[in-house]
């Protein structure tokens, strides 16, 4: 499960910025090395959201910096059926 989990957020990523989905990797950095500025950040948070039916708060989304933070942050959060 934790493949198709990373897929969708290189998805979800890759079409918030603008860049190849397969470019995003799991230790990147989404302003260092993925280019998003603040206001994309929050954007992506809220797309991960919407996209996982999670509700990511302020603390937790501060402390998303890179890829695989998200997917650690969605996976222990994630209410799956």
């Amino acid at each position: 499960m934790a493949e198709d989990n990373l897929t969708k957020l290189q998805n979800i990523v890759g079409l918030q910025l603008g860049i190849e989905p397969s470019s995003v990797k799991p230790e990147a950095n989404f302003t260092k090395e993925l280019g998003a500025d603040s206001l994309d950040v929050v954007e992506l948070v809220m797309a991960f959201e919407e996209a996982f039916e999670i509700d990511i708060n302020d603390e937790a989304a501060g402390d998303i910096v890179t890829v695989q933070d998200a997917l650690d942050y969605i996976e222990g959060n994630w209410k799956q059926d």
